[in-house]
């Protein structure tokens, strides 16, 4: 199990395209992917669940993946995040 936090670093936080292109990377892996504020986790891989967590820049958000497939599904989001979701700024 893979438990870590993750930075919000696009300039307009966790909205809806962002939250697609999050859900096209979470879908394709069987591990469990959760994310959220704290204790407040979310499942990854539904939308309605990450635009209701109002992630704007500079929120840190907390990563939890647990399956066969935790260490690629990590190295994917954290590069995704890191790429601030192919946004131009």
């Amino acid at each position: 199990m893979i438990d870590t936090t993750i930075d919000v670093i696009n300039k307009l936080g966790l909205h809806a395209r962002a939250s697609g292109k999050l859900i096209e990377v979470t879908t394709k892996f069987r591990a469990s992917i959760q994310i959220g504020k704290g204790d407040k986790l979310v499942d990854a891989k539904n939308i309605m669940s990450l635009l209701m967590l109002g992630a704007g820049k500079g929120t840190t958000l907390r990563l939890v993946i647990e399956g066969a497939d935790e260490d690629k599904a990590l190295e994917e989001i954290q590069t995704l995040f890191a790429a601030k979701f192919y946004e131009a700024e």
